[in-house]
């Protein structure tokens, strides 16, 4: 379980293929040293095990599963990642529960600006249309945000500069990949009204 607070933004430095997965090798300065073998780790809000620590790098393998359903299949030697450890008991909950398994990938559609309110819209992949609702809670990339505004097959989401300065959003670019993972208690509340309307019509 993680909060959706980037702790780190780690850089990869090898993308290395194993049959179908792939091993995954990220610097995390001082991060790497707060890990353990057998960890997990929010990267890019996609929960993955710590498998080898060397130095201030942390290896993940990454099975076929999370590559088709993450945008870590399309990232590439050099591009930065936000890094997570996940939530202990004693730790405040800023942000909101985010379990880092990622429900879709959805892609960047650009930004605007109005005398420092800056918005980042998204698109609306059509799972996630009815666990997406404004002032709600989601992670992009692992990062926690609230849903500013939802129209037209995508969403907006508002970001201070301290979000766009330590986390890898401020880097996208318009057609983007991120990762998206809606919030647990919209996936609970659809699922219990999807059970009950098929009951009301056995």
């Amino acid at each position: 379980m993680f909060t959706g607070l980037v702790q780190a933004l780690g850089e990869i430095t090898t993308k290395e293929p194993r049959g179908g997965a792939v091993r995954l090798i990220v610097q995390g300065p001082e991060f790497a040293t707060e890990a353990q073998i057998g960890d997990s780790v929010a990267v890019n809000g996609c929960c993955l095990t710590v498998v080898e620590i060397a130095g201030d790098t942390l290896a993940f393998d990454v099975i076929p599963e999370s590559l088709d359903r993450t945008n870590l299949g399309a990232q590439e030697v050099g591009d930065r990642v936000n890094l997570e450890l996940p939530l202990r008991p004693t730790d405040r909950l800023g942000g909101h529960f985010v379990q880092g398994h990622v429900d879709a990938v959805a892609k960047f559609s650009g930004k605007s600006d109005s005398d420092g309110d800056v918005r980042f819209r998204f698109s609306l992949p059509s799972t996630l249309r009815g666990h997406v609702v404004e002032k709600g809670s989601i992670a992009i990339d692992g990062v926690s945000l609230t849903v500013a505004s939802v129209e037209d097959g995508g969403f907006t989401v508002a970001l201070i500069p301290h979000t766009l300065e330590v986390t890898t959003l401020g880097r996208l670019e318009p057609g983007d990949p991120v990762n998206l993972e809606g919030d647990i208690l919209a996936k609970y509340v659809a699922a219990l009204q999807n059970a009950n309307a098929g009951g009301a019509g056995a």
